[in-house]
């Protein structure tokens, strides 16, 4: 049975009563499989699963969609159910934020105004600071975060050891439609058009690992990126299209690597990434 709480004192009580390992998974609500995918993967690692159902407002820019991000608490909490949740909290802003927007808030470091953070300033202090909220209150053994936010999921580990926080963080590989399109809870905003244009960002990241696969150097696979980009359905116009290495250091990039898009389409901004490795140059 899956218990639904929503104030800070319903949490602690709730949390409380959980004994063993704790799972924690941490969304926006919207839920899809993918996210099933995440607490599947928390129900097998722990022995109990605690779910966060909070859009943030820190995270948002003046001109995004936070009050037309979707709010389905009630699919939301039925997909938890069917995957074995414990506990659902759900607060409202003023539980998360009694005292208004913090003034404190985290800095991600030089990564955080990179990438995700130079398209959307300030986009990480929010998200940063709501995930450390959150640990200090569901006080997880593991949390579960998904590679499809992979700059997300990187700058949450280095906070975690940084700050040395108790609690592991486990990556769960991106889940994708059977064409290819990496699910997204903003994928319901696109248009049919819109949604074929949206598999320019997997076409780019396939036609990379492909080159990578035959032997090509960082700058060949990231060209082939391009070209798979351009190739797909028109509509899609690219924000920015990068290699980097596993932990998305500055440097020369070599052996285990990252592949990382985002795009707009239409009126929707989609992020995207692929794991591949390049071979030694001789």
């Amino acid at each position: 049975m899956t218990e639904l709480v929503h104030t800070r004192k319903e949490l602690a009580a709730a949390r409380d009563a959980l004994t063993g390992t704790v799972g924690v998974v941490m969304t926006m609500g919207a839920l899809h499989s993918g996210h099933e995918t995440l607490l599947r993967a928390a129900r097998e690692r722990a022995d109990h699963v605690l779910v966060t159902i909070f859009v943030n407002p820190l995270q948002f820019g003046p001109n995004e969609d936070f009050d037309r991000y979707p709010r389905t608490l009630d699919a939301d909490l039925e997909i938890c159910r069917r995957a074995g949740a414990d506990v659902v909290f759900a607060p409202a802003v003023t539980d998360m934020y009694p005292e208004g927007q913090p003034t404190v808030r985290l800095n991600p470091g030089p990564l955080g105004e990179d990438l995700e953070g130079l398209s959307r300033p300030g986009f990480f202090h929010g998200v940063l600071t709501v995930v450390m909220k959150l640990l200090q209150l569901t006080r997880p053994d593991l949390a579960f975060f998904g590679e499809k936010d992979y700059q997300q999921l990187t700058l949450v580990r280095r906070m975690v050891r940084d700050l040395d926080v108790p609690t592991e963080i486990v990556g769960v590989p991106t889940v994708r439609e059977p064409d290819g399109l990496a699910l997204s809870s903003r994928n319901r905003y696109l248009s049919a058009d819109e949604r074929a244009a949206a598999l320019s960002l997997s076409a780019a990241l396939r036609a990379g690992a492909e080159a990578a696969e035959r032997g090509a150097d960082a700058g060949a696979v990231l060209a082939a990126a391009h070209r798979g980009f351009d190739s797909g359905t028109p509509g899609a116009r690219l924000d920015y299209l990068v290699l980097t290495d596993a932990d998305l250091e500055p440097g020369p990039v070599s052996g285990a690597a990252r592949l990382l898009i985002a795009a707009w389409v239409g009126a929707t901004r989609l992020i995207d990434n692929a794991a591949i490795h390049l071979a030694p140059r001789s």
